[in-house]
């Protein structure tokens, strides 16, 4: 178990940088980024697998709800990805992780969620997280890297086990995870596989953090955020629980030290 470096329980974390499309800044994109590094913010990102085997900052498995194209993002070469604008930029292209590492440089907390290959949050994962490692392999700054799907969290630990890994967790609804089988959704909500994958940190859904196994992990020492706020209240209420927040949508306050 690698311990989650201090710097991601200070400012909170920029859910997909501290996007706002209206203001030319859509999630995922490097004016996000920079746009959280400016303010001070901690920044979430996501990672998905292109053709080429690179780890590009892209939520979705598909193409068109943030870019004028369709089709999945792993059918596309890195190069040709990277010219693909996502909707609400000034024409900027999906970027590689390489090239985020190189923007944040270490300058605040950069959490990696590393979307889920398989599908059914089973075990055909370890393309994407041999490219993530990769690319952070003799990153200086502060990092973490999460999963849904524990399988792809223990191959992760395979390829960088001196990086600080967690579960993001949630209360696993069958309507929020569509296509998931209902014995895999039992199985993830209570959050079993903590111990087993070395994780020193989750990343909980805000609405269940109530939830005992919280309580529970935070008891034996686990780290705990939470995703995704998006107002003053809803941190208020999320911060009895967690230590600290992934947020969006309007500009979350940085605890004073």
């Amino acid at each position: 178990m690698t311990p989650l470096p201090r710097a991601f329980l200070g400012p909170p974390l920029a859910h997909r940088g501290y996007h706002d499309r209206a203001a030319g800044r859509p999630e995922n994109s490097r004016a996000a980024f920079a746009a959280a590094i400016a303010a001070g913010y901690g920044i979430e990102c996501d990672v998905q697998l292109s053709a080429d085997g690179r780890a590009m900052v892209f939520h979705d498995d598909e193409l068109d709800r943030l870019t004028p194209e369709r089709g999945p993002v792993r059918q596309r070469g890195a190069a040709e990805l990277g010219r693909i604008p996502l909707r609400g930029s000034d024409g900027e292209g999906i970027p590689t992780l390489a090239e985020v590492l190189r923007l944040v440089a270490g300058r605040v907390a950069l959490l990696v969620e590393i979307k889920d290959q398989d599908g059914a949050m089973g075990p055909a994962v370890g393309a994407l997280e041999a490219a993530v490692a990769a690319d952070l392999a003799g990153y200086g700054g502060p990092v973490a890297v999460m999963s849904f799907n524990p399988h792809s969290v223990a191959a992760f630990a395979g390829h960088a086990p001196d990086v600080a890994r967690g579960l993001t967790t949630s209360a696993w609804h069958a309507k929020d995870w569509e296509g998931i089988p209902d014995e895999v959704r039992r199985r993830l909500r209570g959050i079993p596989d903590y111990d087993r994958v070395g994780a020193s940190f989750i990343s909980h859904e805000a609405k269940d953090l109530g939830r005992p196994r919280v309580a529970e992990l935070k008891a034996r020492g686990a780290a705990v955020l939470c995703w995704t706020i998006r107002s003053a209240e809803a941190e208020a209420a999320a911060r009895r629980i967690a230590h600290n927040v992934t947020f969006e949508g309007y500009a979350a306050a940085i605890p004073r030290p």
